[in-house]
């Protein structure tokens, strides 16, 4: 691959729909089909689906874990709100710990009191 083709807008199209389809678990590669940015998009995909869920062949997880679901975990954590953590799997929770505590080792109670202030002044309660 040349340097010259990631900056192409059908390059960029093909490699994220590659990635999309990637990230589902549930869709295997097309490789034969597809070209060169749709495979590497895939493999990119299923990597990082992968480091968050586990690899496939050990069993698809009834909930899936993407970059946003970290990222609502890791705020938890910086404004200490308990987690939900049912019908995630061992792999799942391991990753899901870490992001949580690297939210709480950003916490500030202070910073968290003025945010439920906030909150509650706009009639959001957080529980």
């Amino acid at each position: 691959m040349s340097t010259k083709n990631i900056y192409s807008p059908t390059y960029r199209k093909k490699y994220f729909e590659g990635y999309s389809k990637g990230f589902n678990p549930f869709l295997a590669n097309e490789s034969s089909k597809k070209g060169e940015a749709f495979n590497s998009g895939f493999t990119s995909g299923r990597m990082d689906y992968e480091s968050m869920n586990g690899a496939i062949n050990e069993g698809i997880p009834l909930r899936i874990v993407t970059k946003k679901i970290l990222e609502d975990f890791l705020l938890a954590g910086m404004i200490g709100l308990k987690i939900d953590s049912d019908n995630y799997n061992l792999f799942q929770i391991s990753v899901i710990r870490e992001w949580y505590l690297c939210g709480v080792e950003m916490y500030n109670p202070k910073e968290s009191m003025y945010l439920f202030n906030i909150l509650e002044e706009n009639g959001i309660q957080i529980f």
